[in-house]
């Protein structure tokens, strides 16, 4: 049995990414392959409650390096439990952020650098990478005011909220946004950035035309 394709979605919250998600999962099902979908942080039983810590916004005074490693033990505990069974199985995988988060939000946003960040990917992750990543990069102030829109009608829902990284200031988010631009220059045969204030239907047109390009659709027939 060959291997399975691991494709991940990055972007900032906001930027899209669940939406996108689901529009690749249907497309890809009307093409006989079932996706196994996850998310990080979170996805497994462990790493949803590494989830519930890193993003409430009751979860004050994390050092960064803490917030980095609790990132990476999310992302081993979902490899050994989801990414690399399924990728074993055969299947596609597609997942909600990856290292490039990790990269993006630590090395970026607080200022870890990259080079802290891809040397615990290589001996947490053991190197693995995805397929394909497609990276959505909509306007910053596009993205940062759905997502803070957004975790506003969770908190009046449901009280506490995963609003705990929007709560940062504009600066922050402004190195995450360069330095994910920074990763799509740096990884361009892996990484396809789809930037630009466009349409759902713009945005999914594409993600579908990125793998066809790529050939990805003939690992999905």
């Amino acid at each position: 049995m060959s291997r399975g394709l691991f494709i991940t979605l990055e972007g900032l919250d906001g930027s899209g990414k669940t939406t996108q998600i689901k529009r690749l999962s249907g497309w890809m099902q009307k093409r006989g392959v079932v996706p196994v979908i996850t998310r990080q942080p979170g996805g497994t039983a462990a790493g949803d409650r590494i989830r519930e810590l890193l993003l409430d916004s009751r979860s004050v005074g994390l050092a960064p390096m803490t917030e980095m490693a609790l990132m990476f033990g999310d992302r081993a505990q979902a490899i050994a439990e989801v990414i690399e069974p399924a990728l074993a199985a055969g299947d596609t995988v597609l997942c909600d952020r990856f290292t490039d988060s990790t990269e993006a939000y630590q090395g970026g946003g607080r200022e870890l650098g990259s080079e802290l960040v891809l040397e615990m990917h290589r001996l947490i992750c053991g190197g693995l990478q995805p397929d394909l990543t497609l990276l959505l990069l909509p306007p910053l102030d596009k993205s940062l005011e759905r997502a803070r829109r957004r975790n506003d009608r969770v908190a009046e829902k449901n009280g506490p909220n995963e609003g705990r990284f929007e709560s940062e200031q504009d600066a922050f988010f402004r190195r995450v946004w360069e330095k994910y631009r920074e990763i799509a220059r740096r990884d361009s045969e892996r990484v396809v950035a789809i930037e630009g204030d466009l349409s759902i239907d713009d945005v999914h047109e594409q993600i579908v035309e990125a793998l066809s390009e790529r050939r990805v659709i003939a690992h999905s027939r």
